[in-house]
């Protein structure tokens, strides 16, 4: 079946969010774009990604990964900008790919965002569901209450978390009743996290020795427990290596995981059909978070290995996850774990939050294209779209369940990476095929070195994902196996586009 290339132009797009019933409230400053995009950011990577990379992966290296992280994403924010400044309409890379590769690729995007959005907002409500038991554990303890139950239930086959569902239920409220009170929530919560990471740095400071920053990088491990066969990085096993676990390959592997880390920043160009300026805002809501993060995760990885050596970070037996709190654990201070979970709780709300937001918005996007069904898009007199936030909800929520119940959650968080630096690569291109194809654009920002910068963050990105699992490509080809089978037999000939073209016959 053949491909429809058509392109819906940059007016069309803008055109479109004054249609009644479909149309979003401009609440959102520079401000509350940055509160969200820090607000996602800091969040499951910061409390848990930094500590088992360093154990299982890179060792004290985790510093360089994470640089080399962070300049990959601060390239892409660049291109982000530029295009959120010239299109500042809902759907964010999937409304870009639009104006500029056509109607395929949008599809191909637009699905890409729902695999990245969905499954972190999945991954991240299974972490908040663990950090509220210990939490509750703590208490417990300090009220000299009985221990509370599991929060768990199983039937048969099937295992259901009702924490990590309680979350689910209450972000998707908060997005129905306005974007406005939920950045004004997070405002809230991300002031709580920051300085409980704050209390990490500068409190771990004191317990750093030299000497667990030796070996820097590691000497590579072989072997199935060391990042063997399609466990191993794609890179590796390219070039013939043994495993992807510490020395360079460790260390290359270990910034697409904890790229995990960034993931978020290009939530704030999915709210920039909400801002009250997005031709000014948007770009700066994108570069003050990635710039705040940027230094968070640097500082909290340095405190962290020079506290404890990295082998004392490893993933344990029974497969016990290593985080912040574990290495103050070690040194017998026991008040900054109760206070590191504290943080962490209230920083996994917010980022389940965001997550669930951006997830809405890009749906939003497609139905209101018609490459979903176009009832999804009608708005609420809060001028919020209820109906696909209820509809994202339950499918996370089942998405949970099924994971939960097969013990694949922590299989989860490479294919957000995977499906985020496919998105990267696409709109790093497309700031190069607009500046061509529509220069006299106006420009509320842009990105500078074009095309140098545009064609550097796309060789950063597929470098990343060249360093991702066997595993999450195979998984990822299915996925995107299944969004083609979608577009030809619903979107292709039902978008706004398509009826269009037949009218005009």
């Amino acid at each position: 079946m053949a491909v429809n290339w058509r392109i819906k132009t940059v007016e069309q797009s803008i055109a479109e969010t004054d249609e009644p019933g479909t149309r979003l409230r401009k609440d959102l400053t520079w401000v509350d774009l940055a509160v969200f995009g820090v607000s996602v950011v800091v969040g499951a990577g910061i409390f848990t990604v930094t500590a088992s990379t360093a154990g299982n992966i890179t060792g004290p290296a985790i510093i360089v990964s994470f640089l080399i992280a962070a300049v990959t994403c601060g390239l892409a924010a660049l291109c982000y900008a530029e295009f959120a400044s010239t299109l500042p309409v809902a759907g964010s890379a999937y409304t870009f790919s639009y104006a500029t590769f056509g109607e395929f690729v949008a599809w191909i995007i637009g699905w890409d965002l729902i695999l990245e959005f969905a499954v972190a907002a999945a991954v991240v409500a299974d972490g908040w569901s663990s950090y509220l038991n210990t939490v509750l554990g703590h208490l417990c303890r300090w009220a000299e209450w009985p221990p509370i139950g599991s929060l768990t239930s199983t039937f048969g086959l099937v295992r259901i978390n009702w924490s990590t569902l309680g979350i689910i239920a209450v972000v998707c409220v908060l997005l129905i009743l306005g974007t406005r009170l939920s950045s004004m929530v997070s405002a809230v919560i991300t002031a709580i996290k920051v300085t409980v990471v704050l209390i990490v740095v500068i409190v771990g400071a004191f317990y750093i020795t030299p000497d667990n920053y030796r070996p820097f990088i590691p000497p590579s491990e072989t072997g199935e427990a060391a990042g063997s066969g399609m466990d191993q990085s794609l890179f590796s096993m390219l070039t013939g290596a043994a495993g992807s676990h510490y020395g360079l390959y460790g260390v290359l592997a270990g910034a697409s995981i904890v790229f995990f880390a960034f993931i978020g920043f290009d939530v704030v160009a999915t709210t920039a059909e909400e801002t009250k300026n997005p031709q000014r805002d948007v770009a700066k809501g994108i570069l003050t978070t990635l710039g705040i993060v940027t230094v968070l995760y640097i500082a909290v990885s340095v405190v962290l290995t020079g506290m404890v050596s990295y082998t004392a970070l490893r993933t344990g037996p029974n497969g016990e996850r290593a985080n912040l709190a574990t290495a103050f654990g070690y040194h017998g201070v026991k008040w900054a774990e109760v206070v590191i979970s504290i943080g962490a709780l209230a920083g996994l709300t917010t980022v389940v939050m965001v997550m669930v937001l951006g997830q809405t918005r890009v749906l939003f996007a497609m139905a209101r294209d018609g490459l979903l069904p176009r009832w999804l898009a009608r708005t609420g007199r809060r001028g919020t779209p209820v109906r696909i936030t209820v509809v994202i909800g339950l499918l996370i929520g089942a998405l949970i369940i099924v994971a939960d119940s097969l013990r694949k959650m922590d299989r989860l968080e490479e294919m957000v990476n995977v499906g985020t630096l496919f998105a990267f690569v696409l709109v790093s291109a497309g700031v190069l095929v607009l500046r061509r194809t529509r220069p006299e654009l106006p420009r509320g920002f842009r990105a500078p070195w074009v095309p140098w910068l545009p064609i550097t963050s796309i060789l950063a990105c597929g470098w990343l994902m060249l360093n991702l699992t066997g595993y999450t490509w195979e998984r990822f080809g299915y996925w995107m196996a299944i969004g083609l089978v979608i577009y030809f037999c619903y979107g292709r000939w039902n978008s706004r586009l398509a009826t269009a073209e037949r009218a005009a016959l």
